[in-house]
């Protein structure tokens, strides 16, 4: 099969890459094809037909494959009797698509004027406003009037908690169907549906607890309305009046690339407040996901007893009095000087600590907290540079020992999971069952505190599972340490990097030791001495 094909759009010639989708394809070439329902991250549905285009085929002579012309010398084409919804095909030699045609804008005007037959005109108070798309299309592609009676609006429920953290507005919702599908083809915890039948039809959730899932927020990203909204930043603030700031989720080693929104606020004298936090795209790290945690973890920072300014001797003073005090101290230590870092510190901070404890004549740099071990194995045998786990599939695999990954990692629990949609032959090793066994090709058990021996005698005790992963392709090993000692931990990590590198997974992408450190930076804290 050919890496490209072509294909003709709008009357003109393009070539793009095989197999991919059609929605796609017209967004790498800068054409735009409307959508609601589809998302480049799931699967196509069709459902909300924004998407139609004339569609057709070039006609070939059956015995040399030649295109046919017609009388003008241009191609002809077998057209489709009706519309088509691009979401819903993928490329092919030869396909053609119009997407300017009256017809298609026809369809699509219509379209728009259905889903605003019921949905509301509360634009200005809609916590999507302003980035919403259906904003947007309608504007682009809307009627500007409507033609159906205000007696015939279908009037539902406006604040419907579907959990603690996310509420539905029934109103504005347009029945994509979005949300439904994210949660059972990428996270797969399949706790949303509908309900009903024709306008009644809803979304409800069919978990108890309520929403029972740690990837809820997702769906309010994802949502092309303002029909799902975060409890936390329901009516606080329009996304024009925030400022954007780049950063990093400091919860887990995962390392998500966020966005965090800010506003000054009176309520928080006068300062910059966080008001929501937001997945920044990375497809190697976190994609455009982040979990709960992630999202809503950042209440504490508005804590009526969180500390904002130095103390010392438990009385509050000002910085120049507090570094004046430290210096002091430090000075007249004599050089038996120490210090604890977290894994929220930057390589750079963690530098100029050293260099603090250093230069005073310190030597004792300790990482808090004291869970973990062994990271020197992960210098050494850690996934090679490159390393992408939505590359992994069909003849690879991934052993996850001793963790309990949707707690420890959410964001890796979710990526390998759809590893293992993808064909990944993914173990699970633990002394209890997790979460991740549901998405697993084989839970394995073993008895408290022998995580160790479960490894290093695989070989001799589960010939044909060892082989299996000796065999893959490409191999990564998830370490934790549940059921260990610190001790314990570094014998794991020490086993897990002899596996890789007798069989021949280390040095290359995709290959290699991962371990579920606590918070962002455990590697950074080990590359600068703290133990």
């Amino acid at each position: 099969m050919a890496d490209t094909v072509k294909i003709y759009i709008d009357e003109k010639e393009y070539e793009v890459p095989a197999g991919i989708n059609l929605v796609d394809a017209a967004k790498w070439l800068d054409i735009d094809i409307p959508v609601f329902c589809y998302h480049p991250k799931m699967a196509p549905v069709g459902m909300c037909r924004m998407c139609l285009v004339e569609m057709g085929t070039l006609v070939r002579d059956r015995e040399t494959n030649e295109v046919v012309l017609d009388e003008n010398g241009k191609p002809q084409v077998r057209w489709f009797p009706k519309l088509q919804t691009a979401c819903t095909n993928k490329v092919s030699d030869g396909l053609v698509i119009r997407t300017t045609t009256s017809q298609v804008a026809d369809a699509r005007r219509n379209i728009v004027e259905f889903l605003l037959t019921s949905h509301p005109l509360d634009c200005p108070i809609c916590d999507k406003g302003g980035e919403c798309p259906l904003q947007n299309l309608t504007m682009a592609y809307g009627p500007g009037t409507s033609r159906m009676h205000l007696e015939d609006k279908k009037r539902l429920d406006k604040h419907v908690p579907l959990g603690d953290l996310i509420y539905l507005d029934e109103e504005r919702c347009i029945l994509c169907a979005r949300c439904i599908r994210y949660q059972d083809e990428i996270v797969g915890d399949d706790v949303l549906a509908f309900t009903e039948r024709q306008r009644s039809l809803q979304i409800i959730t069919t978990s108890d607890p309520a929403f029972d899932t740690y990837f809820s927020g997702n769906t309010t990203d994802i949502c092309p309305v303002g029909a799902l909204t975060t409890e936390d930043f329901r009516f606080q603030a329009r996304p024009w009046e925030l400022t954007s700031v780049p950063s990093i989720c400091p919860h887990c080693p995962v390392g998500c690339n966020i966005t965090i929104n800010t506003r000054l606020e009176r309520e928080f004298d006068g300062r910059a407040a966080i008001k929501r936090i937001m997945p920044r795209q990375n497809e190697e790290v976190n994609e455009i996901w982040i979990c709960d945690k992630g999202r809503f973890g950042h209440h504490f920072t508005r804590a009526e007893d969180r500390l904002v300014q130095p103390h010392v001797d438990g009385r509050p003073v000002s910085w120049p009095e507090a570094m004046k005090a430290l210096a002091d101290r430090l000075n007249a230590a004599g050089g038996d000087v120490a210090a604890i870092a977290g894994s929220g510190m930057s390589n750079e901070d963690l530098w100029e600590l050293r260099q603090v404890v250093t230069r005073l004549g310190g030597k004792r740099l300790g990482a808090w907290p004291p869970t973990h071990a062994g990271a020197e194995f992960v210098a050494q045998v850690g996934v090679g540079a490159g390393t992408n786990l939505s590359a992994l599939g069909k003849g690879d695999a991934v052993l996850i020992i001793a963790s309990d990954l949707e707690e420890e990692a959410p964001i890796w629990r979710l990526r390998i999971k759809q590893a293992r949609d993808r064909g990944a032959y993914v173990v699970v090793a633990n002394a209890r069952p997790t979460r991740m066994d549901a998405f697993c090709s084989l839970p394995v058990r073993y008895d408290y505190g022998e995580a160790v021996s479960f490894l290093t005698e695989l070989r001799s005790a589960r010939p044909e599972l060892a082989q299996k992963l000796a065999e893959a392709n490409n191999l990564i090993i998830v370490a934790g340490v549940e059921g260990l000692t610190l001790e314990g931990s570094r014998a794991l990590m020490q086993a897990a990097a002899n596996f890789l590198i007798d069989t021949g997974h280390v040095g290359r992408p995709n290959n290699g030791l991962m371990a579920t450190f606590p918070g962002a930076n455990g590697m950074g804290l080990h590359y600068l001495g703290f133990t």
